[in-house]
């Protein structure tokens, strides 16, 4: 009862993971990830999925659960977060839930009861020929106050919360309450002036490319994924795709890239603001590593 829990969050490009790597080589560490799209197999390179090496050098835990296919509810994920969680105290080890997926992170840390409605395959069908407008009206009407919420370019989220709305008759935001788990949370958040940010995303999308993220993204379309497979629907695959069929240049898949990732920052960092008073903020502009590392050290004393 009552155990101890880092959770290290922030904005994509960050430092997130070097981080996490220290604190787990120096304080017996392990990392528990909070990223919704490293759950998926096969869908390595555009995640900036930990390689086999950095599996070797920290224990990682939640990463290739499912086929890129295949559903994966918040519920899912927060049952295998908490039972990780308690098996790492089991070992004498302290547990550090990582990532950027700011609704996994306050699934764990809040306590979220979520509704568990079974997927709708024909439902889900016919919403995936809505634009995202048409899409984000329909979540708006079902669910005025749980809406806003929800980022309208987050077709995944979206489609699950209309389909929890109109298969229970209740909008999600009704049906979602919160029991905080006993845990000891230290909350550590990462951040950097946006221009630097920006040339680190830039930098990354570069290095993903040049490790082969086209060449991923058209082996996951060789399987029989396509676009409207949800997995697919994450940064570096929906606009890899759209090169890959024809409907834009390379250059301009790449240049979308960079604009959607720096999109997304800004609504990672609208997340982590709701939680702002309870997060200890460090640039990372010169990663303060050492001081990081004795405030972790001093909260598990």
């Amino acid at each position: 009862m009552n155990q101890p829990l880092i959770a290290i969050v922030g904005p994509t490009a960050v430092g997130k993971t070097n981080l996490a790597f220290h604190l787990a080589q120096e304080l017996r560490g392990e990392i528990v990830s909070a990223d919704s799209r490293l759950v998926y197999r096969g869908m390595d390179i555009g995640t900036a999925k930990p390689t086999a090496e950095e599996r070797r050098r920290a224990p990682h835990h939640l990463l290739d659960l499912v086929e890129p296919g295949e559903t994966f509810t918040l519920s899912d994920y927060q049952h295998l977060a908490y039972a990780t969680i308690a098996e790492i105290h089991k070992r004498g080890h302290l547990p550090l839930l990582v990532g950027g997926t700011g609704l996994y992170v306050r699934a764990v840390l809040e306590g979220l009861t979520i509704p568990r409605v079974a997927p709708n395959p024909g439902l889900r069908a016919q919403l995936e020929q809505l634009d995202h407008a048409a899409l984000y009206a329909r979540l708006q009407e079902c669910d005025p106050l749980g809406a806003p919420r929800i980022d309208p370019r987050n077709k995944r989220r979206v489609i699950r919360a209309i389909e929890v709305c109109e298969e229970t008759g209740a909008p999600i935001s009704e049906q979602q309450t919160r029991r905080a788990p006993n845990y000891r949370v230290l909350r550590i958040g990462l951040t950097m002036p946006r221009d630097q940010l920006y040339a680190r995303i830039n930098a990354r999308v570069d290095a993903m490319l040049a490790a082969g993220l086209v060449a991923e993204v058209r082996g996951l379309l060789a399987r029989g994924y396509t676009a409207e497979t949800p997995a697919m629907s994450g940064l570096g695959y929906r606009q890899i795709e759209l090169f890959l069929r024809g409907a834009v240049s390379y250059e301009e898949a790449v240049r979308l890239l960079k604009r959607d990732t720096r999109r997304f920052v800004h609504h990672q960092y609208s997340w982590f603001r709701l939680d702002d008073t309870r997060i200890r903020w460090f640039d990372m502009t010169t990663p303060p590593l050492e001081e990081i590392q004795n405030v972790v050290a001093a909260f598990i004393q």
